[in-house]
């Protein structure tokens, strides 16, 4: 039976984007089941399978994952190298990886993901902090990974789990227009050159929901 994951809109969900990009890229089944937000539908639907009320949701027979960290944890259990082999690299994937979940609040709360637009932002002093950081984690993990000539373009060669918790931020660099060093500007464009990544923003500029208060207007105002 294949796994069935509850998102949101496409557009907007940057924690949906993480599990789903996983699956896709691992070239996992999977039944997708898409909520919009906003609607009773979305708040019944979520009901059924989270106490938490939020997507992503994964349902595996009658196993029930929420929390993205959680999925993709889960899924890296019955799927290898989901996670590097090396336990060095694995050892800072996962470092990496949460402090992707609990940190970057400055950044998730000034670059809103909206896959779809283009909003020229310069950044605010504590946005600043949090890009710098994120380009720090980026250059490290590249740098250290190019020492092997074989490997690939990811931040710890193959995809792995680091790279779809990542992968939100590379869509609001994207949208924001982030200025980056050479080696970090490499990923972003590797990972926007990955075939799932260019699945969802295609799937995700077909939307026509407009979440008003997760565009950047809602929060930076008129247009830019």
């Amino acid at each position: 039976m294949p796994y069935k994951l509850i998102i949101g809109n496409k557009n907007y969900s940057s924690w949906s984007l993480r599990p789903w990009l996983l699956l896709k890229a691992f070239d996992l089944p999977f039944e997708e089941v898409a909520l919009k937000f906003d609607t009773e539908e979305f708040k019944r639907t979520v009901a059924q399978y989270s106490p938490a009320g939020q997507v992503p949701v994964l349902v595996d027979g009658d196993i029930v994952v929420w929390d993205s960290l959680a999925i993709c944890e889960y899924l890296a259990e019955h799927h290898p190298r989901m996670w590097p082999t090396e336990l060095s690299a694995r050892t800072m994937a996962r470092c990496f990886c949460a402090e992707m979940h609990s940190g970057f609040r400055a950044v998730r709360s000034q670059m809103p993901m909206c896959v779809r637009r283009s909003f020229p932002l310069v950044p605010a002093p504590e946005v600043a902090k949090d890009i710098a950081r994120i380009e720090a984690i980026w250059t490290a993990a590249r740098r250290r990974t190019k020492q092997d000539a074989n490997a690939g373009p990811y931040l710890f060669g193959e995809f792995s789990i680091a790279d779809a918790y990542f992968a939100p931020v590379v869509f609001r660099f994207r949208t924001y227009e982030v200025a980056l060093n050479p080696t970090a500007r490499e990923y972003m464009d590797a990972m926007l050159a990955h075939p799932s990544m260019q699945a969802w923003a295609a799937a995700a500029q077909a939307e026509p929901e407009v979440v008003a208060y997760d565009e950047p207007e809602a929060i930076h105002g008129a247009a830019r």
